[in-house]
């Protein structure tokens, strides 16, 4: 069974930096696209960056784009998304995904991340940015 399992959310201070972790298991790891997503109450999912585990392609949406990095250790099935000068609105639940399919070249193309390309999720990790 696909399985993902978010950790490393936790409460920081504006400014600080945060790494979380997305464990993969039940499925060959190196051919799917893993993707971060982010979801504050009242809002909408929101695709924040994504990674091919076959190629290393990369994509970031504008709102993180130069704060934050996803990489991923194979040898491990693990994605992390390292987050960097954080701010108050980066308060969110986090969830990684993953998708079998084209995720990331719609993304790169549509310059949008899509929740409903990703057929399994994570149940997600809170981050709180607060002072």
């Amino acid at each position: 069974e696909v399985q993902l399992v978010e950790s490393g959310g936790g409460l920081v201070q504006p400014g600080g930096s945060l790494r979380l972790s997305c464990l993969a298991s039940g499925f060959t790891f190196d051919d799917w696209n893993i993707g971060w997503f982010r979801q504050a109450p009242g809002n909408e999912r929101e695709g924040i960056a994504c990674l091919s585990n076959k190629d290393g392609s990369t994509y970031y949406a504008d709102s993180v784009k130069g704060r934050f990095a996803i990489s991923s250790d194979n040898s491990k099935n693990t994605v992390y998304l390292q987050m960097t000068s954080l701010e108050p609105g980066d308060t969110a639940v986090y969830y990684c995904a993953a998708d079998q399919s084209a995720a990331i070249t719609t993304a790169q193309i549509m310059g949008a991340l899509y929740p409903w390309e990703f057929a399994s999720w994570g149940q997600g990790t809170q981050v709180t940015v607060s002072s």
